[in-house]
């Protein structure tokens, strides 16, 4: 018998793991060290602002600086909940959702025409744009916080400044291509759906499924998603928390 190939574990972000099992693709870990990859996304502009933050003289600090409180720990919780609230009411378009409360069973084959990918594809696009200006924010003032504590510290808040815009392009370009994994994926549920019905209707069998059952599949897959990429974007913040929480 002739075995299937069995897929390399990826331990990589969820994210990442998330989309190639969406896709039905499989990933293998780069073996390029992370200085070299880093070294090709780098231009040579940045390379320079990063050594003057890591080699230049930190600016003072003013004493009495305050240690973290609870205020940034709340802060910090507080744009996570709003966001993550914001993805799990806001996983479907309006008018899906009123489709499908509206629609029963025996009407699936007008709700599969009546909803199509552009309405989630924009609603995607949208909370990234409402992700990256919140955690945009909120690293900016964590930042500030921290330039604030010691000349050390003052140095780590101005490495992740550089960071953040040196690798803030790449970023938004790696999860601009997001939308379109979604969209193949949207297509191949609803492409499934048909032909398993037509199938069943072929046969004179019982559908196995509900009419339209692919599309509460896709809602909760793209809002996993999102959360798996809110969670990539806030690994920044919890960097600096961590660090904040230092003596």
């Amino acid at each position: 018998m002739v075995q299937a190939p069995q897929r390399t574990a990826f331990n990589g972000p969820t994210l990442i793991r998330l989309l190639a099992r969406l896709a039905d693709v499989d990933v293998t870990e780069s073996r390029q060290p992370l200085s070299d990859r880093l070294s090709q996304w780098l231009h040579w502009t940045d390379a320079i602002a990063l050594s003057t933050a890591l080699n230049g003289n930190p600016p003072a600090v003013a004493p009495g600086a305050q240690a973290l409180g609870s205020a940034e720990e709340t802060e910090c919780a507080r744009v996570r909940s709003t966001l993550v609230n914001a993805i799990v009411s806001g996983s479907a378009p309006a008018a899906a959702k009123r489709h499908g409360s509206a629609q029963t069973a025996s009407h699936g084959a007008s709700l599969d025409a009546a909803v199509d990918y552009p309405a989630f594809r924009q609603m995607y696009l949208s909370m990234q744009q409402t992700m990256e200006t919140g955690i945009g924010n909120l690293r900016s003032r964590l930042r500030a916080k921290l330039a604030a504590r010691t000349p050390g510290m003052s140095r780590l808040a101005e490495v992740d400044a550089v960071m953040e815009r040196a690798l803030g392009p790449r970023e938004r370009s790696l999860l601009a291509t997001v939308p379109a994994l979604l969209g193949a994926h949207f297509e191949r549920l609803r492409k499934t759906e048909r032909e398993t019905l037509a199938d069943a209707q072929a046969s004179e069998d019982a559908p196995t499924i509900a009419p339209g059952a692919w599309l509460n599949v896709f809602r909760k897959d793209m809002q996993s998603v999102l959360l798996a990429e809110l969670d990539l974007r806030f690994q920044p913040v919890e960097g600096l928390l961590a660090a904040l929480r230092t003596r």
